[in-house]
């Protein structure tokens, strides 16, 4: 069976299913794409590279190490979803660890990363592994905070000078410290993976299309896929299905009947305002700390025109009681409460959103006094996360195969989506759907910087955000390392 003979069906547009359906329509595979929304991407929301999973001391060093060479393999491969701005890391006093705690890792994470440039020089896409993380006591904090602040940084001291002078220093350890740990545009992805896709000859997008059953074919292994659209219902053979469904994941395991063990968790961000800021190029600023307590993990996202995107891991911000749900013995399909369905399905009610919002800006002010007059600047960016297996600290998961041509995406971080893709592709050489010596992450042809910029705009205020969240916080990467 030649490649252009394969029907691929692939459920779900999010970053796995889209990055699997990039990939293999760009080898010539027959691919369909259904996603049940207008646009896709519209999952849950992200905003990091995790290059070496710095925001989870929790996780071991070897998931870090993962989340480090999928980062980098994420950036050379999308380049044009990267907001090119470090990240500062700093512990509160009440923190029950400390700065130096954090040292062994990041010298792990350096020298891998060298490592990784040594093997290929493409590699080099996070600065030189020298500058792969820098420490800053509270005199040079105080240095910094004489200087003006730059419009354009180019090198970490000038990245670090509008943290000086809004942080308060007796609230955090010193020392503090700048990782080269960059951002990614959500509204950004969403257009650029819409343009690559519609390019493709051998791509089919059938978008407000949900799939509602599932069959194997009496005639193959393949599988009849049933799906309504327009209040019409169809129903197509494919040779193999990539179920990429989030949080809707165990659905499909059930109507084939596979075994399963997974969480779902629904999580939110929240959208601030913060007058005064605008012409200020911050770095992210992540306040650690214990996970579920009145203390939890703080961060702070900068996006164009005074507009942050805000995390506080409370259960009174981005955490929520009983948001998180495992899978029963008798469905693999965890149960979300219906007012979590409700928010996701319908929207938020303006009260919860204000309260949460200024529960966030509250939380983040305890180290940014000033930070206290920013307001709500739009809902809340929000959704519900697949976990596999039973650990909701999980930070690196791809794919299994619980069934004959039948792959289940896992992913937790989305620079995993790559090597998701790669772990079915290798199913899809044993099948004979390609050969063993394909490129699979063959160049892309990536769209139009006006072009993407103009409809990642028009996503980000089709649904209600303010297109400050669809621009990278600088225009073009900055040689600043």
């Amino acid at each position: 069976m030649s490649a252009s003979e394969v029907k691929i069906a692939i459920i779900g547009g999010g970053v796995a299913g889209c990055s699997a359906a990039l990939c293999f329509a760009n080898l010539g595979l027959d691919v369909t794409l259904f996603e049940k929304e207008k646009t896709l991407i519209s999952g849950p929301p992200w905003c990091h590279l995790h290059a070496g999973g710095n925001l989870y001391r929790e996780i071991p060093d070897a998931q870090c190490v993962s989340l480090l060479k999928q980062s980098i393999d994420f950036v050379r491969f999308y380049p044009f979803v990267v907001d090119y701005r470090p990240t500062v890391i700093a512990l509160p006093l009440v923190d029950i660890s400390t700065p130096e705690s954090l040292l062994p890792r990041l010298d792990l994470l350096a020298n891998t990363y060298r490592q990784l440039i040594k093997t290929d020089a493409r590699n080099e896409v996070l600065g030189k592994p020298e500058h792969y993380y820098k420490l800053y006591t509270r005199q040079k904090l105080e240095e910094l905070k004489e200087k003006d602040t730059v419009s354009l940084p180019q090198n970490l001291d000038e990245w670090m000078i509008p943290v000086a002078k809004i942080i308060d220093p007796n609230t955090i350890q010193f020392p503090l410290i700048i990782v080269q740990e960059y951002g990614l545009n959500l509204f950004r992805m969403a257009a650029g993976m819409a343009l690559m896709l519609e390019d493709l000859p051998s791509m089919t997008v059938q978008t407000q299309s949900i799939v509602h059953d599932v069959q194997q074919n009496v005639h193959s292994d393949g599988w009849n896929i049933s799906y309504t659209k327009e209040s019409i219902s169809h129903t197509q053979t494919f040779d193999y299905l990539i179920n990429a469904a989030g949080f809707r994941t165990g659905k499909i395991d059930d109507l084939l009947g596979v075994p399963c063990k997974s969480m779902v968790e629904f999580k939110a961000s929240y959208v601030s305002h913060w007058e005064g800021s605008k012409e200020v190029r911050f770095p992210e600023i992540v306040f650690h700390g214990e996970r579920g307590t009145p203390q939890g993990m703080g961060q702070f996202t900068p996006y164009p025109n005074g507009y942050f995107q805000l995390h506080g891991m409370t259960h009174d911000i981005t955490l929520f009681e009983e948001g998180l749900v495992s899978n029963t013995p008798f469905s693999c399909q965890p149960q979300l409460n219906q007012a979590f369905i409700e928010k996701i399905e319908q929207s938020w009610t303006e009260q919860e959103t204000v309260t949460r919002t200024k529960a966030a800006i509250s939380h983040l002010s305890q180290f940014i006094p000033s930070f206290l007059s920013a307001r709500v600047g739009a809902k809340p960016l929000f959704g519900a996360q697949q976990i596999p297996g039973g650990d909701p600290t999980l930070r690196v998961a791809e794919v299994s195969f619980p069934h004959v041509r039948y792959a289940r995406c896992e992913i937790v971080k989305v620079s995993s989506a790559l090597d998701m893709t790669a772990a079915i592709a290798q199913e899809f050489v044993k099948l004979g759907y390609l050969e063993a010596d394909t490129e699979l992450f063959t160049q892309i042809l990536h769209p139009n910087e006006a072009t993407l910029n103009v409809m990642a705009k028009t996503i980000a205020q089709n649904r209600g955000y303010p297109e400050g969240l669809a621009q990278r916080n600088i225009s073009d990467k900055q040689e600043y390392l």
